[in-house]
């Protein structure tokens, strides 16, 4: 094996999960395909997220549920993006937030900022709460970063008030993983820290922001249909086999 062939298929584990209730659709179960990646890197992790699959820790992952083939993945277009009114004032309204990137990190701001977000979640949206404990942060979040992942800190009146996680690939920004503190929900951080992605993409000559999964229909995702010109891919191919994105 040649050290490009390394590169694109490290040593893992790999397994699935028992069936469990869908977070996305109501009355579906759900079951997911993981490669345990103890070394992973830039090439591969850029390989696998063309295809769509996602990256939690040292854990990669996509569905592969009974009957059921909803979950597809999105990307933006940034060298056409243009931000709408909309986004524009979300730009402004965090004019005088301070944003701070870095190797992903864990303090008790971040697991505070963390447990706060998903109890307003719990009781906004009906999201089920569980707190997460340092152990589980570590493990979904600073581990496996390698030499692409990064946090981005949003800091306003001397606050932690947004972590948003993502993966710099070589042809675009992956979006992880954000939360933010609901004392602030009137900044639209969400909004601002997607634009912020794309930003950065552009300075950094990458054409693609990588959503993640799109469900038609799941009241989660509605944010992501805002960034637009978009594509879409249907299937989870392995990193040696072809994909195809198509534009919506």
């Amino acid at each position: 094996m040649n050290n490009s062939e390394k590169l694109l298929d490290p040593p893992s584990t790999d397994f699935c999960m028992l069936d469990y209730e869908c977070a996305y659709l109501p009355e579906k179960k759900v079951r997911m395909y993981y490669k345990y990646v103890t070394k992973s890197s830039k090439t591969f992790n850029t390989a696998i997220v063309q295809r769509g699959w996602r990256r939690f820790g040292r854990y990669y992952f996509h569905p592969i549920c009974n009957g059921c083939n909803e979950c597809k993945s999105l990307r933006i277009d940034v060298k056409s993006f243009k931000p709408t009114r909309s986004q524009k004032r979300a730009q402004k309204r965090n004019k005088d937030t301070r944003i701070v990137i870095q190797k992903p990190s864990m303090t008790k701001m971040h697991i505070d900022l963390y447990n706060k977000y998903h109890d307003f979640k719990s009781k906004k949206d009906g999201w089920k709460q569980k707190g997460i404990s340092y152990h589980d942060y570590k493990e979904n979040f600073v581990q496996g970063s390698c030499d692409f992942a990064k946090e981005v800190l949003y800091i306003k009146d001397k606050k932690l008030i947004g972590v948003d996680l993502i993966d710099i690939i070589e042809d675009g920004i992956s979006a992880i993983y954000f939360y933010y503190d609901p004392d602030y929900s009137k900044l639209s951080l969400g909004t601002f820290s997607l634009l912020y992605q794309i930003e950065l993409a552009k300075v950094l000559n990458l054409r693609w922001i990588y959503l993640g999964y799109w469900v038609e229909g799941c009241k989660a995702f509605a944010y992501k249909k805002a960034f637009t010109p978009q594509q879409i891919l249907d299937g989870f191919p392995s990193q040696y086999e072809p994909y195809e994105w198509r534009d919506i």
